[in-house]
């Protein structure tokens, strides 16, 4: 039996796509109920043979919102080195040269629906000291792990050209290893590859990192091996139940606005429009006034209609729906539009949301792992080594909660206020500003201190007065210089440096 060290590319191919190409319809079936377009699920086909496309399918497109939700907490804001207390600059350089502001929102996407996404950290030829990250999709790579590490030990990324008619005939692959990067090219749709290049890189490890939402450590023997899990997991089936109550609601509300009516003692051929065609059931039943020559009294005839529909039956079940997916998901109730006769409260509003926050603080420490590999990984691919401080490296988020900002003002202030508990650069980063405003704040608090140890403080107030006028003023007309005013002296007052400008433990 081969052991996997002595595997060749080919059957490294062969095995990583068996993997793949088995869970290529689970990652399908979820990436359809993302974007909407699942199939209607719980309707009887005769009803869906009677409607054919008189009625469209109704998506309540809950599944879109608990990703969504949780994306929208996820923003990296930089990287900091270990021993280091602001971000560092190179590798924040490197990540908005790669756009990934932009892309890093499609991979926790991804992740988030389909369980993982990846990121792959390679050669910048245009730019060689900005190594090249690209984001990638779980429907064009996978990744063979090590059971014992839980490391990537191979990768395939395969791309098939459409030639227009339907037919993919033309194939791309790329095989990453530990050592070496090897490309192939198939003229069989995938069925034979043919090797194009190999560059033997020889960084020890695979340059693609896996974006896993919610890992395991291991699932039972028989099961597909994939990574990660679907947030959609478990709202699957609520969501498809919604979308059949909304759809019933809707053929409900078609009679509800025309009410059932009844007929007796005519036949179909009464039932014609002006020019004496006969009409379609549907017509007929649709029809806003109907009108006959019969008589009632003479030909015993009655026509009348059946009570209005009560469509709170609907909204019931949906709200009812709608409580399960919020246990479930972690949604806050208002989050999917249910809500009491009496409101909540603010403090009951963000205490509904406070496990969602958790979920999210969860999500950014397992990507932020991920990502912390991918600046490891950029850091090798520039320098041809990972420096010890990179191996520390920790990803900056922004706060998932959602406090307002004078409550948040207020907490940081009084924590700065009692005996420096937060540090000057600390509270501003937890105001939220980015190192960029809080290098600019520091280099401004410098100026300022620079013209107040010099001296200068009328220009901190504005003009300086002129000496000879200021002779020649009366008391009433000269400026103040009390315990209150804005113009003290500078003997008069005392002036630390720590407090304009952050010092380096802060």
């Amino acid at each position: 039996m081969t052991s996997l060290a002595e595997l060749t590319s080919s059957q490294w191919i062969n095995r990583i796509t068996r993997q793949h190409d088995a869970q290529i319809p689970q990652l399908e079936l979820y990436d359809s109920y993302y974007e909407g377009e699942q199939s209607l699920s719980y309707m009887h086909p005769e009803l869906l043979r009677r409607l054919d496309n008189r009625v469209r399918q109704v998506v309540v497109n809950w599944p879109e919102l608990v990703v969504d939700s949780l994306d929208e907490r996820l923003d990296v804001t930089g990287f900091r080195l270990g021993g280091e207390q602001s971000a560092d600059r190179e590798l924040w350089n490197i990540w908005q040269a790669n756009r990934l502001g932009l892309y890093s929102e499609q991979a926790h996407i991804d992740a988030l629906v389909l369980g993982r996404s990846f990121a792959i950290v390679g050669t910048n030829e245009k730019k060689p000291s900005a190594p090249l990250v690209t984001v990638e999709s779980p429907f064009d790579v996978h990744v063979d792990l090590d059971p014992r590490t839980r490391e990537v030990r191979a990768a395939l990324k395969r791309q098939y050209a459409d030639d227009g008619d339907g037919d993919l005939s033309e194939a791309y692959a790329t095989l990453y290893l530990p050592n070496e990067t090897i490309w192939f090219s198939s003229d069989s749709g995938g069925k034979v590859w043919e090797e194009t290049d190999r560059d033997g890189h020889g960084m020890g490890v695979v340059p693609v990192v896996p974006l896993v939402n919610r890992p395991r450590t291991r699932r039972r023997r028989n099961a597909v091996p994939r990574l990660g899990r679907s947030e959609l997991a478990s709202i699957l089936p609520l969501s498809d139940a919604a979308c059949k109550i909304a759809t019933d609601m809707m053929v409900s509300a078609e009679f509800h606005a025309m009410p059932r009516r009844y007929a007796l003692g005519f036949d179909k051929d009464d039932f014609v429009d002006s020019k004496g065609n006969p009409l379609t059931p549907w017509e007929a039943v649709a029809g806003v006034l109907w009108a006959s020559a019969k008589s009632p009294k003479d030909d015993g005839v009655a026509v009348g209609q059946f009570p209005e529909a009560d469509l709170s039956n609907f909204h019931n079940t949906l709200n009812a729906l709608a409580r399960l997916v919020a246990s479930l998901s972690g949604l806050p109730p208002h989050f999917l539009g249910y809500s009491t006769e009496n409101p909540a409260s603010a403090e009951g509003i963000r205490s509904s949301e406070s496990r969602h926050i958790k979920r999210a603080e969860r999500r950014q420490r397992s990507f932020g792992d991920s990502w912390n590999q991918v600046a490891q990984r950029v850091l090798h691919v520039r320098d041809g080594r990972v420096p010890e401080e990179a191996l520390r490296v920790e990803t900056q988020w922004v706060d998932p909660a959602t406090p307002t900002f004078a409550a948040q003002a207020d907490g940081v202030v009084k924590l700065y206020s009692a005996d420096k508990l937060l540090p000057r650069r600390s509270a501003r980063r937890a105001l939220g500003y980015s190192d960029a405003q809080i290098r600019d704040m520091e280099t401004e608090d410098r100026d300022a201190y620079a013209r107040v140890a010099g001296g200068d403080l009328a220009a901190e107030y504005g003009t300086k007065p002129d000496p000879a006028t200021e002779d020649e003023a009366t008391p009433a007309e000269r400026p103040s210089v009390g315990v209150g005013s804005r113009l003290r002296p500078a003997r008069a007052v005392q002036f630390r440096e720590a407090d304009y400008v952050g010092s380096s433990t802060r």
